[in-house]
Order: structure tokens, then sequence, then C-alpha cells
């Protein structure tokens, strides 16, 4: 059976950094589900103007982390921004790392693992200006392309995409050959 994978994202995501990991993980052969806040579609935004829609897949209100074997958050500034206020989004985060599962949040992703309360004394990056808020929640930030510590993976934009989408694969393949 494949994995599940969720990916958390609102209007407003990177496209590049929702659509690129998803079909590299459905390349190899995980489930991606898109899980929102809102319901229908969603927008992307694409450098500086709204990109492409997504298909939403299931409602973040029905999502529940036992369902899923791993978690994709999708920067753009807008996505996490908003998704930070919903408190289901950051019940879903903290369930994820409580049960040890991979969360892999790129760009400014990570505002969600802030707002969780779930990186102090980790180590990992994310864009520029979202460096200062990890650092003030105890992590230990670092300027790298795909940073993992435990059951984390964080990147830092666009660019890094090759190198988080690998990192995950490591991190849910490892997982896999501990279990069998």
């Amino acid at each position: 059976m494949s994995k599940r994978i969720m990916i958390l994202a609102t209007n407003g995501f990177e496209q590049s950094e929702l659509e690129q990991p998803k079909a590299t993980l459905e390349k190899q052969g995980y489930e991606c589900i898109v899980v929102s806040p809102e319901e229908g579609e969603i927008k992307g935004w694409d450098q500086d103007n709204w990109g492409d829609s997504v298909k939403v897949d299931m409602a973040l209100a029905d999502a529940n982390e036992s369902d899923f074997d791993a978690l994709v958050l999708p920067g753009g500034q807008m996505n996490p921004d908003i998704l930070r206020m919903e408190d289901k989004a950051i019940e879903l985060v903290r369930a994820f790392d409580d049960a040890g599962k991979p969360i892999a949040a790129i760009c400014h992703g990570p505002w969600l693992l802030v707002e969780a309360d779930i990186v102090d004394g980790r180590k990992v990056t994310s864009w520029p200006s979202v460096r200062t808020d990890l650092e003030n929640a105890g992590a230990d930030v670092v300027d790298d392309k795909a940073v993992v510590d435990g059951n984390l993976v964080t990147s830092r934009n666009p660019d890094d995409i090759p190198a988080f989408c690998e990192a995950l694969i490591d991190l849910l393949e490892t997982e896999t050959a501990e279990i069998a």
C-alpha cells in the first residue's frame, strides 16, 4: 500500500513549492492529498502574480494525522500566514510531530512549525525573513538547501525543491526500511 502524504495549503501557496513536490512524490508512488480550509480549488502564487489553481482533495476539518504518513507544508508568504491562524492546521502539525511522522516545510512554510511550537532546539532552515521567528522560537537556524532534524525536513526556497524532495523521500524510505 502506498504511503499517503498530506499537502496542507490554502490560497497564495507558492506554485512550484506545491506542484513540484507533489509531482515528484507521485512519480515515486506516493499518494498526495491536498488538504485546505477552502473547498473546491485553491489558487497559487507564481513568483510575482497569481498562478494556477489546484484541486482540494479534502477539507481541513476532515483531516486527521492518523490517516497520513507525512505532511508537506509549501511556502509562499500568504499561504502559511493564513494557515497559522487556523487552529486545526496547527493541531495537525503538532499531531504529526508527536507521532514522529515526517514534516517537510519549505520557504515560509516553517512559520507553521513556529506556531505549533515544535522547533525549540531543532536545526532548521527557511526563507530569510522567517529565520528570526525560528530563532526566537529556539531553533538552530542554518543556511542550507535541505536540513533534516529527526522527522523535520526544511528548505529555503524554490531552488531547493530537488534537495527538499530528496530529503523527504529518504526519510520516508528510511521509515519503511525500519518497519520492514
